[in-house]
Order: structure tokens, then sequence, then C-alpha cells
């Protein structure tokens, strides 16, 4: 019996980035669903913390452009969930690359 198309859409997203980090590419922000909830994730990770902590590190220019980006995308698709929001998950890194810390904060970005 063929997998439920969920679970289908979800192998071949995860074989997509696969296939897109063994060519080197690099995914950059996630868009995910849950529920009737479309969140938009923003990655941030520092290694040390000289420049402050992962999650100090999204400046105001870049939450406008998270908001924007968000915006376009929710406009691409009359399907997608109204309820949206923008994530951060903040991955902080000792200087020898061993994780410190991985804090998911919802809702951290707000459309002014």
């Amino acid at each position: 019996m063929p997998p439920p198309r969920r679970i289908l859409g979800d192998l071949g997203e995860r074989l997509a980035v696969q296939h897109l980090l063994a060519k080197g590419y690099r995914i950059r922000d996630i868009v995910a669903e849950q529920d009737d909830l479309l969140a938009f994730i923003e990655v941030r990770c520092r290694r040390g913390q000289t420049l402050g902590t992962a999650s100090e590190s999204l400046t105001p220019a870049k939450q406008r452009r998270l908001v924007g980006l968000a915006e376009a995308y929710g406009q691409t698709n009359d399907r997608l969930p109204e309820r949206r929001r923008i994530d951060v998950i903040a991955v902080d890194f000792e200087p020898s690359g061993r994780l410190l810390s991985l804090e998911h904060i919802e809702g951290a970005v707000w459309a002014e």
C-alpha cells in the first residue's frame, strides 16, 4: 500500500534538502506548517559569544526583511493557513563547535 500523501510529501522534501546540501547549497530559512498555522523560521547561529548570542544577532533590518518575505510568500497561494508568525531558532555553539543551546522563540518578529 503506498504511503499517505503527507508522508510521501515529507519524504520528498527531506530528500530535496539532502540533495541541495550535497550540492553545496545552504538552507537559509524554513517555512513550516502546524495545524492551521504557517510559521516562517529564521535560524540564527553563533560560535562563541564575542559578538553576542544567536538570538541577539537578529537586527531590525533583518526583521523588516523577514516580515516582507513572509508577506510576499503569503500572497503566493490562497490555500496557505491564514494564521502566520515568524519564529527564530537561536543556536549557540562554543568556540570549539560544541552545542551550547538551541532555543525556539515563537512569534519573535512582528510586523510594525
